[in-house]
């Protein structure tokens, strides 16, 4: 069956719906003022918590606004996104250290070898997450947990509210962005990035898809980045405790350039580093910046975002090959995209055979299971082009990657 395919044919010229004029209009009736403070203030008046645990954070948390801030083509709607993911992730740290109070023996929880996904965005690493997400014997982090992962605030008269939170905001993100849905969907159950717990440390690169923060980008390719992925741990460990099981996977297209801190910090991991023509990434990467800016910014800059993304992701491969050789050979598998779409099976139980998890009939049925319901294209297919939306030779910006088709030959060129 052929998939309905779609075009954005406003990123030039963005043609706003009335849905969308009156979330800007709304958005400028109430502006937020992007400091630390405020969002600290906020966060401890909403959970009626105090206790941040370990204020190591608090320097990251004052460049995430500052940086932002400096961001002079942010629209009403991107600044009120920005203040309301830095509200989230202290609302949930707060929950989180004070769950950790009141049950210390959440420190002991014993992690089981964590399998880790790494590779640049819609390189195949969100499908195969889905995949093994549906393994039971595996914890996985779906969307209505991540945003919220601990349960206790949101109990109601005995019921977890989490979910339905989760559909009712994804609900209104998808009528605002109809189009967002084929490249990154957050629907309630969708398993998501680790990148929502290590944010709870204002860590990793999140703030760099909502404004233009070079500042941020520069502090964490200067900086360790084994604090934040070390608190990462901190909250699997709560998560794992209050429902297992407790060997993690996980995956955040962000470990390409943290390979080494993300194997020791995560100890006993296993990591899967997926491969795929990095034309083919950008170009989706790019698109979605460009129709999301229509929203978040004054005016969509397609060069600057063009400009900033190429950059970014030739630095998030030039750490791939930089740190791939020195992970230990028996703890990693190269997971090629032709590979896992020609014939996920055999790359699944090459994984799990070399991981040392058990693959029988029971895990082939719940990855046939999860297969069925992640097909490809679910939503429909987006059409990209690169020359006509950016002016942009996909050869030209191929050529700059010439560095990892040396060091991952069997990588296949997809877009001309």
């Amino acid at each position: 069956m052929s998939l309905e395919t779609f075009r954005i044919s406003d990123l030039k010229d963005p043609q706003l719906t009335a849905l969308q004029k009156e979330a800007l209009e709304q958005a400028s009736a109430h502006p937020v003022t992007l400091t630390a403070q405020t969002v600290l203030q906020a966060a401890t008046a909403t959970t009626g918590l105090s206790d941040f645990g370990d204020m190591s954070f608090l320097p990251r948390l004052e460049l995430w606004m500052s940086a932002a801030d400096s961001d002079e083509q942010l629209s009403s709607i991107g600044r009120a996104g920005i203040f309301a993911l830095a509200l989230r992730f202290a609302c949930a740290r707060l929950d989180l250290e004070d769950l950790i109070k009141r049950h210390p023996e959440i420190e002991d929880v014993a992690l089981e070898s964590p399998v880790v996904i790494a590779g640049l965005p819609r390189s195949g690493t969100t499908y195969m997450l889905q995949l093994m997400g549906a393994d039971p014997r595996l914890r996985a982090l779906p969307h209505w947990e991540g945003i919220r992962p601990v349960a206790d605030r949101y109990i109601v008269k005995g019921r977890d509210t989490r979910f339905e939170l989760a559909a009712a905001e994804w609900a209104q993100q998808d009528a605002l962005m109809p189009y967002m849905k084929m490249i990154h969907e957050f629907a309630p159950e969708h398993i998501t990035e680790d990148i929502e717990l290590t944010g709870m440390d204002f860590g990793g690169y999140y703030l760099e898809w909502l404004a233009h923060v070079p500042q941020w980008r520069d502090y964490q390719l200067s900086h360790d980045p084994s604090p934040s992925l070390r608190y990462l741990q901190r909250a699997i460990k709560a998560i794992v405790w209050q429902k297992g099981p407790n060997r993690w996977v996980g995956k955040c297209p962000q470990h390409m350039e943290q390979l080494l801190a993300v194997s020791t910090a995560l100890n006993g991991s296993y990591l899967v580093i997926n491969h795929r023509d990095p034309v083919a990434s950008i170009q989706s990467a790019i698109t979605s910046q460009a129709y999301a800016s229509r929203l978040t910014h004054r005016t969509v800059d397609r060069e600057r975002i063009a400009e900033y993304w190429i950059d970014r992701y030739e630095r998030l491969l030039r750490g791939c090959v930089r740190d791939r050789d020195l992970l230990d050979q028996d703890r990693c598998y190269d997971l090629y995209f032709h590979n896992l779409m020609s014939h996920p099976f055999e790359e699944l139980q090459a994984i799990y055979e070399r991981a040392e998890i058990p693959f029988d009939n029971e895990t082939r049925a719940a990855f046939q299971q999860a297969l069925d319901a992640n097909k490809r294209g679910k939503h429909g297919r987006l059409v990209y082009d690169l020359r006509e939306d950016f002016g942009l030779d996909p050869a030209d910006i191929r050529e700059r990657f010439s560095f990892y088709f040396e060091r991952f030959p069997e990588v296949q060129v997809e877009v001309d």
